[in-house]
């Protein structure tokens, strides 16, 4: 199943299309999930009669709502829907077991999304172990492009097979992004280096490891680019013009599976389109 967390915002409709349209691409079903967060009100000193019912019944409005929409766009897709107790972040964490991918958005009302790449969106992007997709509001035409970035280690792999899974689900193409920058010590007069050579290198490092999985989707159309630049500013201008931005996370340990890498942070800050943070 997909699961899409919503708590009434703007981003959180934008969401709920967007996996609800991956739902149909997919053919799989969609769950709506609202978290009832009662923290934020437990002041023992000053309890409030009715919060709690008051909260549950919110919780419930935002999900028929949530619902509706989902229904309305895609009358096909088999929606369910959950108010469960708990913070937003840690909701979605338990669903991780049970999702082929969570949907949030990039901005909400303090609940799933919080501020611009906030505590909860991190917290998900970094923990989760399928994938997790971030949108933002406002609605752009189809470029029929998935863009997805990609580095020498094994780790991008299951970024790649997702990009490829995306763009032949969309019949889109796929663009891999493997930005290269010279060492510091390259910039030093005594030292000499070939450009073009070392561009076609990184050329072959994309293109060989672009090859292993082409087989599995000879439909998809692929364009591989190797640009000097750093990975963020490449990955942000490609992603004027995609459907979807793929980075991988390489997240490794406790302590490494609660940071977002600085790619994954940079893109999902800046890029122009939904960004799907993939664990490697």
């Amino acid at each position: 199943m997909i699961v899409v967390g919503v708590d009434g915002s703007v981003t959180a409709r934008a969401a709920v299309e967007w996996a609800v349209n991956d739902a149909f691409r997919m053919r799989l079903p969609l769950r709506i999930v609202h978290a009832v967060d009662r923290g934020p009100y437990q002041i023992a000193r000053f309890p409030e009669a009715g919060l709690s019912d008051a909260l549950l019944r919110e919780g419930r409005r935002i999900l028929h709502e949530a619902a509706a929409l989902a229904r309305e766009r895609q009358p096909t897709v088999e929606v369910t829907t959950q108010n469960i107790e708990g913070t937003p972040a840690a909701v979605l964490r338990e669903l991780d077991k049970e999702a082929v991918e969570i949907v949030l958005g990039s901005r909400g009302l303090g609940g799933f999304a919080g501020a611009l790449m906030g505590s909860v969106s991190t917290h998900v992007a970094g923990h989760a172990h399928c994938p997790v997709v971030v949108i933002r509001a406002g609605q752009r035409p189809a470029r029929g492009e998935i863009v997805v970035g990609m580095d020498d280690s094994p780790g991008c792999e299951p970024a790649l097979a997702y990009a490829f899974e995306q763009a032949r689900l969309r019949g889109a193409a796929l663009r891999v992004v493997h930005s290269w920058q010279l060492p510091v010590h390259a910039f030093a007069p005594e030292v000499s280096y070939d450009l073009d050579e070392i561009r076609t290198a990184q050329h072959r490092v994309v293109e060989n490891r672009v090859a292993a999985i082409t087989g599995d989707h000879p439909e998809v159309a692929v364009v591989c680019e190797a640009p000097s630049a750093h990975p963020v500013d490449a990955l942000v201008s490609a992603s004027e013009q995609a459907d979807l931005l793929v980075v991988g996370s390489h997240g490794r340990g406790a302590v490494g599976a609660m940071l977002l890498g600085s790619v994954s942070r940079g893109v999902l800050h800046h890029s122009r389109c939904p960004v799907a943070v993939v664990r490697g």
